[in-house]
């Protein structure tokens, strides 16, 4: 056996282990589900998101209950509330990559070189880190959507300044301890430059790392976007968002609390199915945790 086959061997390893673990498959198969609705909202329901039916509101113009030609009822505004979650899960999923990758991004690039080069590149990066941790995420969250004009976009740029922090700590620990073994040793006395090491040898043994933080990251967005939305600093209507949902619908909340509850288990079921793929992963990529199953 060559040693051009551990690469496939451990792959099958790694997949294999993941397959034994039923809540990351139910995990798995929930995300899927939810990326296979957005995709095909439209085909799935015959209504827009935004359009207000003429029969979408009972004859004292209350919502509809759940049941019959609108599977979830309608909303305040007569809209059906299937097609909204829908369409809702496009922001959610669209935010949760966009903002959870450039967050990836950002934390890998400071938490790397400061792990690398340490000196006062690193003093300098690994304090500015803490300044921003010293922040609520939250908090500078709603500053940073106030002071900017709410949109998709703007929203998930603000959402990754706030969720860096966690990877490049996480990355700094892992490359400082890389940087002083052996095998890096002998690179630098072989006379390889600081871009060889860091990305042919430093990068490739933290990619499960990044693959962790950044499964486990979707979760956190799809849950600050859902707040910031709700807080009305997030997406705006009428693009339909999972926070907002809540938000235009919670004073009917006794009478017709579909409207909130829908949306609401839909933030839950999506943000608990990243963190059980995302705990898998960590337990499955993570070689301390080999024989402990």
């Amino acid at each position: 056996m060559t040693d051009a086959n551990f690469p496939e061997i451990r792959q099958r390893g790694t997949l294999a282990r993941l397959a034994q673990r039923k809540l990351a498959l139910l995990g798995l198969f929930l995300i899927v589900l939810t990326v296979g609705g957005a995709i095909l909202a439209p085909y799935l329901t015959k209504y827009g998101p935004e359009e207000q039916l003429f029969d979408g509101l009972t004859i004292e113009g209350a919502p509809l209950p759940p049941g019959g030609e609108f599977l979830l009822g309608t909303d305040l505004l007569g809209r059906d509330l299937l097609s909204r979650i829908l369409h809702g899960a496009r922001t959610s999923l669209i935010i949760g990559v966009v903002a959870n990758g450039l967050a990836l991004i950002i934390g890998t690039v400071v938490g790397v070189t400061a792990g690398y080069f340490r000196g006062w590149i690193g003093s300098v990066l690994m304090r500015f880190t803490d300044l921003m941790m010293a922040f609520p995420a939250l908090l500078l969250a709603i500053c940073l959507a106030a002071i900017f004009q709410p949109s998709l976009w703007i929203v998930a740029m603000v959402i990754a300044i706030v969720n860096w922090v966690q990877t490049a700590r996480v990355l700094y620990t892992e490359t400082t301890s890389l940087a002083e073994r052996e095998f890096i040793a002998a690179e630098r006395a072989l006379g390889a430059g600081h871009m060889r090491i860091l990305f042919l040898h430093i990068l490739p043994h933290l990619v499960p790392t990044i693959i962790v933080w950044g499964t486990l990251g979707i979760s956190t967005t799809v849950l600050l976007e859902a707040t910031l939305s709700y807080l009305g600093i997030g997406v705006q209507p009428p693009t339909p968002s999972w926070g907002n949902i809540i938000f235009e619908n919670q004073t009917y909340f006794q009478a017709a609390p579909w409207l909130v509850f829908f949306p609401g288990v839909a933030i839950l079921v999506l943000a608990l199915s990243f963190n059980l793929v995302g705990d898998a992963l960590r337990d499955v990529l993570d070689p301390t945790q080999r024989g402990r199953d």
